[in-house]
């Protein structure tokens, strides 16, 4: 990894074992590799990363990635959400931007990672950022699915489970966005959202960007053709192994192959 325009980046991956809907989801399992070492291998290959570290409030997940090399951070657990974990890593391990990478987002790409920096590297004012991708419009009305709008510029207007824009005289030009789930922030950004209280359309949408928004700190959404799927149920590890499975099958350059791992041994 390259140190780059003389500004750190520090890629960091919450991985809570705790998951409420697919309990202990990040060490599941994808063709035979747990699924935060796929998150890991992938965006370790991101060349505008300076270091990535794993942020968890798990011995499990802590024993694993010292198992595997894996730099690591014991994080606590009450934290609310991944993006408040990075602010416990951001006292201890200094950058001048934090990218957010989920540890349930498998198919994330080094390409991800590169589109979602590139505001930052162009402008130096640029405070957050995050991805988009196109979807249908029958996609759109799936709540499960973020949408986004944004305006000229590429900042983001809105976040939504809704369909937006409605498009009431069905336009056929009309577009739709699904926001994907990867951020980047500068320190400041970072601090500044964890001293504002949750803003009252976050806890409405039950979608933290959207505090950055109502406090009036701009987000900045690149377009990437490379959707993916966050794993958050059984369905959707299916999915995702299927995904691998399909790759592997037509012979396609991406992934890169992951290094092998090492499962930590039980202390009992």
């Amino acid at each position: 990894m390259q140190h780059h325009a003389k500004r750190a980046i520090l890629g960091v991956i919450p991985a809570r074992l705790d998951s409420t809907r697919l309990p202990g989801k990040v060490l599941r399992t994808i063709r035979g590799r747990p699924m935060l070492h796929h998150v890991f291998a992938y965006a370790s290959q991101c060349g505008l990363l300076d270091d990535l570290v794993v942020a968890t409030d798990s011995k499990e997940v802590y024993e694993y990635c010292v198992c595997n090399q894996m730099k690591v951070r014991m994080t606590s657990s009450c934290h609310a959400s991944g993006t408040d974990r990075i602010h416990e890593v951001m006292q201890t391990l200094p950058a001048d931007i934090y990218v957010n990478i989920q540890g349930d987002e498998p198919m994330i790409r080094p390409a991800h990672l590169e589109a979602l920096l590139q505001p930052f590297l162009k402008d130096a004012a640029v405070q957050v950022g995050t991805l988009k991708t196109s979807i249908t419009a029958d996609e759109a009305h799936n709540p499960n699915c973020v949408k986004v709008v944004t305006d000229t510029t590429g900042k983001a207007l809105y976040f939504s489970r809704c369909a937006i824009p409605y498009n009431r005289d069905h336009v056929p030009e009309t577009r739709y966005f699904k926001h994907l789930g990867i951020y980047a922030y500068t320190r400041s950004a970072l601090d500044r959202f964890h001293q504002l209280p949750p803003s009252r359309l976050e806890q409405a949408e039950k979608l933290e960007q959207l505090r950055f928004l109502e406090n009036g700190i701009p987000i900045y959404v690149t377009e990437t053709p490379y959707d993916t799927i966050g794993v958050d149920t059984e369905e959707d590890l299916a999915r995702v192994e299927r995904y691998f499975q399909d790759l592997e099958s037509t012979g396609d350059s991406f992934p890169a192959a992951c290094r092998e791992f090492v499962i930590p041994a039980d202390p009992g």
